[in-house]
């Protein structure tokens, strides 16, 4: 059930459970009139920046922490939906394609995994993380035509709106080609999320907060925001090691989300708001292990600035 919120003298509408900013689980509750999970899935893809060293911060291959690689594609959706069932017995499905740049690889097979996952009972749509530099006219054309069979959604990572941040931590593309990929998916209709990362090396608040601005004006449908995480075994670790730079506190996180959100319209998605590090992998900050404690500290800190999403956005 939606509960609307009261904002000043109008509603805030996209909110369920009194949340000031508009939820993955609201949106898929307004869609779908029902409980919806994304169920990661691993099928090996690799990344086209690999052969440049990589992201900084990448220890190899992104992995999702919940899928097991080893099984084929629908033994891993099923086993992650078995146990996803025996709590919410109604919920529906998207499989997410979260490991690695998706469309970077073999297109045949990719298709036969898709067609496979929609056979499946309860399976809703289909979600695709890759690279804006990964996005060819072949792929281009068959994400356009599988928009039209099933609800897609495309994720694309950003990180950053400064382009020298992204030469920093070797991301391998600019704010440019992740305009046009943006707008390529847009012109077909692809609903378009962008992942973003708060305190890389040498960024000010103000570069976060120009970053959500950026997105903001770009049209954006969904954001995933990330805390910056040092993983051991990384470029980004020996960095840390050498030069101690500034890691966020959870105070200083909190308040730049908090902001964050002021600056995006109300009808973008926050699909994520903070980060899921693997504990035996992290190094810092220790803090974003207890992710609801953080979830908590930004509804808190909403309630008392009496903030919602978009307030700063003028209509």
């Amino acid at each position: 059930m939606i509960k609307y919120v009261i904002r000043g003298d109008s509603m805030f509408k996209n909110t369920i459970d009194n949340k000031r900013y508009y939820t993955l689980n609201c949106f898929f509750r307004k869609k779908f009139g029902s409980k919806v999970f994304k169920v990661p899935l691993d099928i090996g893809s690799s990344c086209p920046n690999f052969s440049s060293g990589g992201c900084i911060y990448c220890s190899g291959r992104s992995v999702a922490n919940i899928s097991d690689g080893s099984l084929d594609i629908v033994s891993q959706f099923n086993k992650a939906k078995d146990v996803l069932e025996k709590k919410w017995p109604n919920s529906l499905y998207i499989a997410y394609f979260q490991s690695g740049t998706n469309t970077y690889g073999d297109i045949t097979k990719f298709k036969s995994y898709v067609d496979e996952l929609l056979g499946i009972n309860k399976v809703v749509g289909i979600s695709i993380a890759t690279r804006p530099d990964a996005l060819s006219d072949e792929w281009l054309s068959y994400l356009s035509e599988l928009n039209k069979q099933t609800f897609l959604m495309v994720e694309l990572g950003l990180q950053s709106s400064n382009d020298e941040t992204l030469k920093y931590i070797n991301r391998g593309h600019d704010v440019k080609n992740f305009t046009e990929a943006v707008e390529k998916l847009k012109n077909r209709g692809i609903f378009t999320v962008a992942h973003i990362i708060n305190g890389l090396p040498n960024e000010t608040k103000e570069d976060m907060l120009n970053t959500v601005k950026y997105l903001n004006n770009l049209g954006i449908d969904g954001v995933k925001i990330h805390m910056l995480y040092i993983p051991k075994n990384t470029k980004l670790a020996s960095i840390y090691e050498n030069n101690k730079f500034h890691v966020l506190s959870r105070e200083e996180y909190v308040d730049i989300v908090c902001n964050e959100l002021q600056l995006l319209n109300e009808n973008i998605v926050i699909e994520r708001i903070t980060g899921d590090p693997i504990v035996s992998e992290l190094i810092e900050p220790k803090w974003l292990v207890k992710k609801f404690c953080v979830l908590n500290e930004i509804d808190k800190e909403m309630v008392k600035r009496d903030i919602y999403q978009g307030d700063l956005v003028s209509f």
